[in-house]
Formats: structure tokens, C-alpha cells, sequence
């Protein structure tokens, strides 16, 4: 497979070209010639909650119960529920970046201020409990990070989420929002922790997950939320006045998806280990772009701000770099959209003839812009 060289190849959709699980697919259909489709409770299907529930119990068993858990029309409305639902005016949310660039958006719509908390590549985006206690205010009323990181690709490990919240829980109106649903994709020795691993005795912690990523049910419109009894109530409320329960036939399909959950990310991690070398490598051989090496995730984000024309502010130098790959042919995730102007966001999930040919336009992209 390759692409005409008039055709651009996208290496900036943040979903994979996974097929869906085939057992997903017929638990969908065996629904769907049942005969009616029965209207499922807002808050989800009582087994696939339960199941959810039981996918984020820690090795002793514990965690949370079905109680906790309500079946989204996908992630970002999950994500929106939670947001609109412990928000009050005024409210702001804090926001490590470089992060997913519809963070934003969400919090403007339910109705909080975001503020961000700038991260380092020279440290790996490392954040420090000390540098998240002094971004905090009275009016911080979430803090809300993803975990792998979308664009970096980076897994924050037990300790650093464990430090994270020995401060947070000095605090005792902030709530702490984990998005994780690239935890499948990993590449390194241990996976990301849970935010629901942890203890929380205020009953603060959130989290938000879905079945696109890592379970490649790719269009298929279904995510979760966990969170403490009363919130996850008034989430389901909310979706109750404002639209209803997600159509039984996913439902199904996301049920088998959880249950097959290792054996799926075993087989996308395998289909993804050589676009990953093959991406990685192209980029290890560009000049001026300092080495990457994302443990989770599909993306890549380097650095090319090398590239970058002199003169205009960051954000638009970064937006002309963007316009150039494109018309060489390569469309890319300008890294300002996630407050790293000069970095691109390119994805993997992607055939590998179609790779290696976006690779060479965006080096022959980038080696005109050096001349």
C-alpha cells in the first residue's frame, strides 16, 4: 500500500487502523437480530459496570463496584459529565501540558477556567509535587492529567502519581481527573497505575476511559467514567435529561472487549511494535531533532523547532511549519494546539508502506526548510 504523491498521508488522527475484535463485533450482532433493541438503563448495562469495575480492582480485590461506573456515548462526554458536574462558577481546572488539545474546549463548555502548568522535554515532562503544589490556588478545583500522556506518549509511574497526590490530598475540595485510555498501549515493563489504585479517602478521584484506544472499538461511541456514588449519580442524571443510555449493541460489543481486554492490547501492541520502530528510527536519523522515546501510546512528539522560520511569535511559526508538511504531503498535529508550539504529534497506527512514505516527504519537507 502507498500513496500517490499527490495524495497527503495523515499521521495525525488520533485513531488507529485497528479492525474491531471479531468476537466484539458478533456479541454486537447477535443483539441486533434478537429482535427489538431493549432500552438499556442510562447509567449502562449492569454487566458490563460490573465489569468495568472489576477491570480497576486492585491485586487485593478491592476497588471500585458497578455503583461507581456509567456507560458514556464515548469519552468525551464522559469527560463533560464529570467536568459540568463538580465545576462551580468560577471554578479552574489545572492542566499539565504539552495535553490533548480538546482538554480546553470541554472546560470552557462546562463552564471552568483552564490554567496550565507547563512541563519540560528536557526532563521528560517530569512534574514535581513541589511544582504542582505551587501551581495551586483556592480556585483550583480540578487537576486533570492523562496517563499515558496524548501527545507524548508519557507513562507516569506509581511513585510519580503517588507524590502527585500527597499533595493534592492537602486539599480537600480538589478533585483529580485521570484521562486513561491509552492504558493498553504500553511498551515498557509496567503499566500505568490507575488513579483508582490509590487511596481516597475524601472520595476526590475520577477517572475516564474508553474502548476506541486500546480496545479498538474504532467509531463504535462508547467510554466510562468511575467516580465516587454521588457524582457518578448525578453524571447519569445529567445524560438521562440530556440524551439517554448508550444502544445496547455496543454495550455488548464493549462487554466482550473488556473481558478480552489482554489478549486485544497483546495483539494491537504486536501490530504496532514495527511502525514504532519504523517511525522512531526515520526520526533518530533527522538532524536537529532531539531523541524521543515514548513508552505508551501510539504518537510520537518531537521537537523540530529547529525548523521553525525566524520571526513570527511561536504559534504561528509553528502553524507555517505544519502548512509546509502538509503541502509536502504529510498531515501532522500542530504540537501549539497542545501548548508546545515547534513540536508535531505524529501517529503510528498507520499501514507501514504508508509510514515510511510520510517519513521521507517530512524529511525532504524539513531538509528545503534547512536550505
Amino acid at each position: 500500500m502507498s500513496a500517490p504523491a499527490s495524495s497527503p498521508i495523515s499521521l495525525a488522527s488520533g485513531y488507529g487502523n485497528f479492525l474491531p475484535p471479531a468476537a466484539a463485533v458478533e456479541a454486537a450482532t447477535r443483539v441486533l437480530l434478537a429482535g427489538p433493541l431493549p432500552v438499556t438503563e442510562t447509567a449502562g448495562l449492569p454487566e458490563l459496570r460490573e465489569a468495568v469495575a472489576a477491570a480497576h480492582h486492585s491485586a487485593g480485590g478491592s476497588g471500585p463496584t458497578a455503583a461507581n461506573v456509567v456507560v458514556t456515548p464515548g469519552t468525551k462526554v464522559a469527560l463533560f459529565a464529570l467536568l459540568q458536574t463538580v465545576l462551580r462558577p468560577g471554578d479552574e481546572v489545572l492542566l499539565p501540558t504539552p495535553n490533548w488539545f480538546g482538554f480546553r474546549e470541554l472546560v470552557a463548555r462546562a463552564g471552568g477556567t483552564l490554567r496550565t502548568l507547563p512541563l519540560r522535554p528536557e526532563n521528560n515532562y517530569a512534574l514535581a509535587p513541589t511544582q504542582l503544589r505551587a501551581a495551586l490556588t483556592p480556585r483550583t478545583r480540578v487537576v486533570l492529567f492523562s496517563n499515558p500522556n496524548n501527545p507524548t506518549g508519557r507513562l507516569y509511574s506509581r511513585a510519580e502519581v503517588a507524590a502527585w497526590l500527597t499533595v493534592t490530598q492537602e486539599f480537600p475540595d480538589l478533585f483529580v481527573l485521570s484521562d486513561e485510555i491509552y492504558n493498553g498501549i504500553c511498551f515498557g515493563p509496567e503499566p500505568p497505575p490507575t488513579l483508582l489504585s490509590f487511596p481516597d479517602p475524601g472520595g476526590r478521584h475520577l477517572v475516564v476511559n474508553g474502548f476506541s484506544k486500546s480496545l479498538a472499538l474504532v467509531g463504535w461511541g462508547i467510554g466510562y467514567l468511575l467516580a465516587p456514588v454521588a457524582v457518578a449519580r448525578a453524571c447519569a442524571a445529567w445524560q438521562h435529561a440530556t440524551g439517554g443510555g448508550v444502544p445496547a449493541p455496543q454495550q455488548h460489543a464493549a462487554l466482550l472487549a473488556t473481558q478480552s481486554a489482554g489478549a486485544i492490547t497483546s495483539g494491537l501492541i504486536g501490530q504496532l511494535h514495527p511502525t514504532r520502530r519504523v517511525l522512531l528510527e526515520a526520526l533518530a536519523d533527522l538532524p536537529q531533532v532531539p531523541p524521543v522515546a515514548p513508552a505508551a501510546t501510539y504518537y510520537a512528539f518531537p521537537d523540530l523547532r529547529a525548523y521553525l522560520r525566524p520571526g513570527p511569535e511561536p504559534a504561528a511559526a509553528s502553524a507555517e511549519l505544519v502548512a509546509r508538511l502538509q503541502t509536502a504531503g504529510v498531515a501532522v498535529v500542530d504540537g501549539a494546539t497542545c501548548d508546545a508550539p515547534g513540536f508535531v504529534r505524529l501517529s503510528y497506527a498507520v499501514p507501514e508502506p504508508l509510514l515510511r512514505e510520510a517519513m521521507a516527504r517530512l524529511r525532504t519537507a524539513l531538509e528545503l526548510s534547512a536550505c
